[in-house]
């Protein structure tokens, strides 16, 4: 799961990047961790939570970074 929303992630990051595909990216990461905590298998919750929750804040960044790039 983190694999796979991080490769999405970067495939649509650029100059031209659309703000309103970010959310349902989200909700992707929140699922990823909603299904590490559903795993049960600790070192799954922990892995699952702190990669997903990496890349959630590096998209979190990347889109305040857009957001003060543009005029």
């Amino acid at each position: 799961m983190v694999a796979g929303n991080a490769l999405l992630l970067f495939i649509m990051r650029g100059p031209n990047a659309d703000l309103r595909l970010f959310l349902p990216i989200g909700t992707l990461f929140i699922a990823g961790i909603v299904s590490a905590f559903l795993s049960k298998i600790v070192t799954g919750i922990i892995l699952g939570t702190v990669l997903n929750g990496g890349v959630l804040g590096f998209m979190y960044f990347l889109v305040l970074a857009i957001g003060i790039g543009e005029p």
